[in-house]
């Protein structure tokens, strides 16, 4: 896996990475030019747009934010090209019209605590339990938006990109179960994951550029807020232990064989 091809330059978004050149399972390695993951897009310029649609030939958008998120920050020039579908599948239970919780406060805001699990304001918690539980809620509260998001990647004919707000937390766990239909090797699933660590700083610093995370960002060292390995290792033991793996978990919610042939047909072939 060559980790420079991987990762996109674009002057709007500094996390943004090819899931193509991992290692499968039974030797292969996934297609450059299929999937991307990336931190929020609302700020891409008009040279960024025209690499991504133009150049990489984006013709999907999976946006995983909350609709507090996206009501905040802007849907991203994305949405004004004709060509590129714009899919908003938000992974909390959102109760009210704007809001992240269970009852409409009448306020549009986001929960931090939610939407950057690894923020983490309790330094007694045990941040990887603390994390753990978050990506793990993703699954139990947003099956539909999983599989929904999962089937975009199947089924749509261009590149499509898969974007949070970090491309860290909600992001990783949707390619992480995309990697794993393809049959990637736990070991580059889990690296993928903790690659955005590389990115870390530029993530923080766009975060903390806007009104709408900024509260929510303490002044703890980046490191502290590094995507640990084990993090993701030990969400995908949880589904093994739980599930019989992320394919068993897919199953478990409605994903069929012929998802399962759509997708791999898309990252292997």
């Amino acid at each position: 896996m060559n980790e420079l091809t991987r990762w996109i330059a674009l002057d709007g978004a500094v996390n943004v990475r090819d899931l193509g050149g991992l290692p499968t399972l039974d030797g292969e390695t996934t297609r450059f030019g299929r999937v991307l993951r990336s931190d929020n897009l609302q700020d891409l310029t008009d040279a960024d747009v025209e690499r991504l649609v133009g150049d990489l030939k984006l013709r999907d958008v999976v946006d995983l934010r909350s609709n507090a998120e996206v009501t905040l920050e802007g849907p991203g020039p994305l949405t004004h090209v004709p060509d590129v579908g714009v899919h908003h599948l938000t992974l909390f239970a959102e109760g009210g019209r704007y809001t992240d919780v269970e009852a409409d406060t009448g306020e549009t805001r986001i929960e931090g605590d939610r939407v950057l699990p690894w923020q983490g304001r309790r330094e007694r918690d045990d941040p990887e339990v603390r994390v753990l539980g978050f990506y793990y809620a993703y699954l139990r509260d947003r099956p539909d938006s999983v599989l929904a998001a999962l089937r975009v990647l199947a089924h749509g004919e261009g590149a499509a990109i898969v974007h949070c707000a970090a491309g860290k937390d909600r992001t990783g766990v949707v390619c992480a179960l995309a990697l794993a239909v393809a049959g990637v090797t736990r070991e580059a699933i889990i690296a993928d994951y903790a690659a955005t660590g590389d990115r870390l700083e530029g993530i923080l610093a766009r975060l903390r550029s806007s009104s709408t995370y900024r509260d929510d960002l303490d002044a703890r060292p980046a490191e502290s807020h590094l995507p640990r390995p084990e993090f993701m290792e030990n969400f995908l033991a949880v589904l093994d232990e739980r599930h019989q793996g992320p394919l068993g978990w897919l199953a478990e919610h409605g994903w069929t064989p012929s998802d399962e042939a759509a997708l791999r047909s898309r990252l292997l072939d």
